[in-house]
């Protein structure tokens, strides 16, 4: 998937971790980020990966691997 592609490091991880089913708060520890951090990247992963829910990150994910 093209989208996937232009995911920088950071927002790859968070997206990863998201998908895993942590928290905004768990993902920001585990990174030690900020909260509003996280919300940011999964906010422009998002927009490049062309979905608008966290829920909708596992088929997204099937197709970047």
């Amino acid at each position: 998937m093209p989208a996937g592609n232009t995911l920088t490091e950071a927002e790859r991880g968070v997206v990863m971790l998201a998908s895993e089913g942590h928290t905004n708060r768990d993902i920001a520890a585990r990174l030690f980020i900020s909260k509003k951090t996280v919300e940011s990247k999964l906010t422009i992963a998002y927009r490049k990966l062309g979905i608008s829910r966290r829920a909708q990150l596992h088929a997204v994910l099937d197709e970047l691997r």
